[in-house]
Parts: structure tokens; C-alpha cells; sequence
């Protein structure tokens, strides 16, 4: 067995009051194994302590946690280890890649000197030896001109590529164990498949064990070998991937399942984590919406460029939205998907103004948003709104959430008196499952899910007729995701609100949509209702996207290769 976790426990220190040290129980007693040469995944939601877990095979957690039970590793028991033996350890027979790799890669250093620096230190290489094994490992996960991109910084690549040059510096010493911390989350669905068939591939070359950590079963369902589902630091079920897609014997692995956005059903609600151990109905098909509602916004030969540097005195332009034309009908949502780079957040950030638009025409109850200033746009500001992805950096963290709510409405003279902007701020709270206590509270004391359901109220607050939302649940684990969605469809039946959502995963789109607008290069390529696009999509690049997308286990003929 490569390697053992039994009895894990890990508390963290959280201060003394009273005099006695409090500590908090994050993981309660996990045990699994992973053998050699195999994939297996932790599963669960934000808080369940997979994440931990895994940190915790080579101690890389906050200094106030406290570890007990035994993590082997070949027969050695690495909570025994000291720090020195750690440092042999890590990046040398136990890899990781993260989440995010533009805070994992330095800012500071080029590709060649972050891949180099492991082959120097554990495998003794000259700097030109470890320079020459850098371009093998480049053209190994697929970057195109490896020679060329040695030279390139992290800020210079995108995300996808980003990803890859962090699996090259994991690869560099040929570990044992790859760890690979939600890898695929922050990607759009093809960099996603792509990724994850590299890792199945380098895994089978290498022949080494992976470790992947992942609220997605989709992804799970597709790379895995046996999959380990955690809940609140407790292992809730230990079986092979086929038995967890097939026949899941935990109701909470079984809630799982159900809560995962479908590309096939179409049901008006998205079941909950709670909705499924209660044994409630996820409720009958999606309404059809009114094809002769009123025309709320209507796009015409939108365009924006950006002006690059080229060489040392010019500049050249760069088209990122290419003429784009919809209509937005009253109580409808329009899907707009595409990979990173197609022109899809761009395209909602100039609808706002937040980008200025290059040319074209944006008419909103008869009048052009492109055209208006001064004190006509800053009425017409609040019945636009926004929600971005990351509900940690659109709140303000100085601010409590009663302040973050009535803010808007001092600024736009919404409500007569401050006790009313405060009452309709609580009502509002209530409206996305919040009570009266979260009004003194800071964003911090609050889940990733919990602060998007506030950058939600706080739209409301100005009682918009249009929200666009960009990336909005992309963020989340997938039964907070299918809690939001359910809030955006409830709000929009409430108060009959218009959406542009905006998305790389089709299956989201699909539930919340009614009409999909594909994006690629800046260019519209397709443009049809939401159930045309799935089932009968007439562009090749509308197919890809639907191709790429997880749909869990499919039996082993399926697995990437």
C-alpha cells in the first residue's frame, strides 16, 4: 500500500477563553488507503475537511493544527517525521497542485526557474541539466513552444496553461503521489477536459498514485478509481467509483448525486442536500416562459476593443466582442457560455459600462445605455446590476452587512429614513435564506455560498430590472450551487427579473435558461432556445463544449485516457 491513512484526527487551535485552550474537531477520525498506481478521489462539500485531509500527508496546515493518528506513507509514518524529513519528502515523492495556480506559482519568477528549482534541489541536476529536463517536462503537458514559454511568467499565460505548468513542477522528480487539490474548479469545460486527460495520461506514464480532492462527481465519476465522500470530517462512504455512481448505499452520497445540474432532466427545482435526506420531491418539469413577453433590452452590433502594445512606439487592436445582437425578454434568462477568452464577461462588463464600448447599441425600454450621461445613467445604474464570482472580493470586508445593504440605497435615495433602509435590508436578508443577525456581521464570518446570496440582496436592494450574472455559481460546491440557482429562479418568478447568466458549464445554463447564446473569439456562433442548443446544437464548437462537459461515471470504456 503506498499510502495508509488510519484514525486521522486534526484539530485547530482557535485561542484560549476562560483560560482553557478551545479547539475546533475538523476531521474526525478518517481512514482509506490509496494503493499504487491508482486514483482516489475525497469528495464533499466546503467545510467537509477533504481538503485537510490531504494537507495534512505532508503537514502543509496552519501552525495552531494539531494532528493525531498515523498518515503511512510506504511503511513510515510521516506524522512521526520531522520537518527535515518533510522537506526530503515534498516534491520529491509526494507532489501537489492546487486550486489556484496564480497564487501557488511565483509572480516574480519565470516558468524555467520555477521548474528548475525542484530538479536542482532533490535530484541534484546543474542548472543547464534541470534547464533541458524543464522544456521535456513543458512539451510533456502539453504547452505549445516550450522553449519560447521557459522564458514566459506566470501573468503571461492563462489559466489553463498556468495549470499545466504547475503539473509540470508536481512532475518534476517523478513522484509516487500526486495530491491535486480541486485542480479543474476555476476552468472552463474544455481546459477542464483537457487537464483531466492529462493527469489520467501522465498518471499511466509516470505510474504513480493521484489523490484528487473535488466537490465535482462529474469530474470524480470520470478520473477516479475508488472514491472516499466526507461530511463534516467523517467519512460518510469508502467504495469503488462504479458502486458510488451505481449503487450509493449513503443517503448523503445519494444527495450528492441528485443535487449535480442535469444535461438530460429538466426539473423546475434543483434538489438540496437537505431536500434529499428529508425524501422531498425535486417538483415537476421547468414552466415553459411567455415567447410574447415584452422586450426588456435589446443588443445591436455591440463591440469592444482593446488597444495592445506592439513593439516599442505602436499599438495594435484587439477585437474581444465582434458585433454581438440578442433580445432580453421581461422575466426571461438569457445563457451566454463560451471557453475563457471567448468575449462573455467582457461583453456583460460593457453592457454595464464598466467597460466602454467600441461601437454598437444597447437599448434599454427604447433608450440607448451607450449614449446616456451624467444624471440619466446614474438612474439607470440601478435597475442594472451585477453579481461577479467571487463572492470574497465583491463585498467590502470593512463593512457589516447591514452597512453592505444600505449603502446602495443612501446613494440612490431608496427607503425614507434609516430604520427603513434598515427594515427593507432584514426583508431582503429573508428573501435569500438569511436571518436578522447577519445584519451586524462581516463578510468573513460568512461561507462562500452565504456572501453570494448577499451580493444578491444587495442588488436588490435597488430593485433592478436586469441582473447580469458572471460567473455567479461557479465558485460554489455543487449543493450550494443548486441552493443559489433555486433562489435566482424563485426571485425571478417573485419579482419578474431578467437575467444575463453567464457561464462556462453548460448543465447550469441549461437548468436556468431559456435561450443560449454561444461565444467564441468575440463572435456570436450560435443562438437558438436553451433545449435546441443541448439537443440538436449546429455548430461544431457548440458540440465540443457539450462534449467536455463531466457526466460521471459512464462505465470503464469511458475513462479519460
Amino acid at each position: 500500500m503506498l499510502l495508509s491513512i488510519q484514525d486521522l484526527k486534526v484539530a485547530f487551535r482557535m485561542g484560549k477563553q476562560n483560560g482553557a485552550m478551545q479547539r475546533t474537531l475538523a476531521v474526525k477520525g478518517v481512514s482509506f488507503d490509496v494503493p499504487e498506481n491508482s486514483t482516489v478521489a475525497l469528495v464533499g462539500e466546503s467545510g467537509s475537511g477533504k481538503s485537510v485531509t490531504a494537507m495534512s500527508v505532508l503537514n502543509l496546515l496552519p501552525s495552531n493544527a494539531e494532528r493525531s493518528g498515523s498518515i503511512l506513507f510506504q511503511g513510515r509514518d510521516l506524522l512521526q517525521a520531522s520537518l527535515r524529513d518533510l522537506q526530503a519528502i515534498r516534491g520529491r515523492d509526494i507532489a501537489c497542485v492546487f486550486q489556484d495556480p496564480m497564487s501557488s506559482l511565483n509572480p516574480v519568477f519565470d516558468v524555467a526557474t520555477q521548474i528548475r528549482e525542484p530538479l536542482m534541489k532533490h535530484m541534484g541536476m546543474s542548472r543547464r541539466q534541470a534547464l533541458v529536463r524543464a522544456e521535456e517536462l513543458l512539451n510533456e503537458v502539453g504547452i505549445p513552444e516550450p522553449k519560447r514559454r521557459l522564458r514566459a511568467y506566470p501573468h503571461e499565460m492563462s489559466g489553463g496553461q498556468q495549470q499545466r505548468v504547475m503539473i509540470a513542477v508536481a512532475l518534476a522528480c517523478s513522484p509516487k503521489l500526486l495530491i491535486a487539490d480541486e485542480p479543474t474548479t476555476a476552468l472552463d469545460v474544455t481546459i477542464q477536459r483537457q487537464v483531466m486527460e492529462l493527469m489520467a495520461r501522465l498518471k499511466e506514464s509516470h505510474k504513480m498514485s493521484l489523490l484528487f480532492i473535488s466537490h465535482d462527481l462529474g469530474v470524480v465519476g470520470e478520473i477516479s478509481d475508488q472514491v472516499v465522500v466526507m461530511r463534516h470530517g467523517q467519512v460518510r462512504e469508502n467504495a469503488p467509483v462504479a458502486q458510488i455512481f451505481n449503487d450509493p448505499q449513503d443517503a448523503y452520497t445519494k444527495a450528492l448525486l441528485a443535487c449535480r445540474p442535469s444535461l438530460t432532466e429538466n426539473p423546475a427545482r434543483l434538489m438540496v442536500i437537505d431536500d434529499h435526506i428529508a425524501g422531498r420531491a425535486a417538483g415537476n418539469d421547468a414552466k415553459v416562459k411567455d415567447d410574447s413577453a415584452p422586450v426588456i433590452m435589446e443588443v445591436t452590433g455591440l463591440q469592444k476593443s482593446f488597444w495592445l502594445k506592439d513593439g516599442l512606439f505602436g499599438k495594435r487592436e484587439f477585437k474581444a466582442v465582434k458585433g454581438v445582437n440578442f433580445k432580453l425578454r421581461k422575466g426571461h434568462t438569457l445563457g451566454v457560455v463560451g471557453e475563457s477568452g471567448s468575449g462573455k464577461t467582457t461583453m456583460g462588463l460593457t453592457l454595464l459600462r464598466l467597460h466602454e464600448p467600441t461601437g454598437g447599441q444597447v437599448l434599454f425600454e427604447g433608450k440607448d445605455l451607450l449614449k446616456m450621461s451624467g444624471a440619466d445613467w446614474q438612474q439607470m445604474r440601478r435597475r442594472i446590476q451585477v453579481v461577479f464570482q467571487n463572492p470574497y472580493a465583491s463585498l467590502n470586508p470593512r463593512f457589516t452587512i447591514g452597512q453592505t445593504l444600505r449603502e446602495p440605497m443612501e446613494i440612490h435615495g431608496i427607503g425614507t429614513s434609516t430604520a427603513d433602509r434598515e427594515a427593507r435590508a432584514v426583508a431582503l436578508l429573508k428573501k435569500v435564506g438569511l436571518d436578522e443577525s447577519a445584519m451586524a456581521k462581516y463578510p468573513h464570518e460568512f461561507s462562500g455560498g452565504q456572501r453570494q446570496r448577499i451580493a444578491i440582496a444587495r442588488c436588490l436592494t435597488l430593485q433592478p430590472e436586469v441582473l447580469v450574472l458572471d460567473e455567479a455559481v461557479s465558485a460554489l460546491d455543487v449543493s450550494v450551487q443548486a441552493q443559489v440557482l433555486n433562489l435566482l429562479k424563485d426571485l425571478q418568478d417573485e419579482f419578474g427579473l431578467s437575467y444575463i447568466f453567464i457561464s462556462h458549464d453548460l448543465a447550469v445554463v441549461k437548468f436556468i435558461s431559456d435561450e443560449v447564446l454561444v461565444m467564441q473569439n468575440g463572435d456570436v456562433v450560435e443562438q437558438a432556445p436553451t433545449r435546441e442548443i443541448i439537443q440538436a446544437p449546429r455548430e461544431d464548437y457548440t458540440r465540443r463544449l457539450l462534449g467536455a462537459v463531466p457526466r460521471g461515471y459512464q462505465g470503464p470504456g469511458a475513462r479519460p485516457a
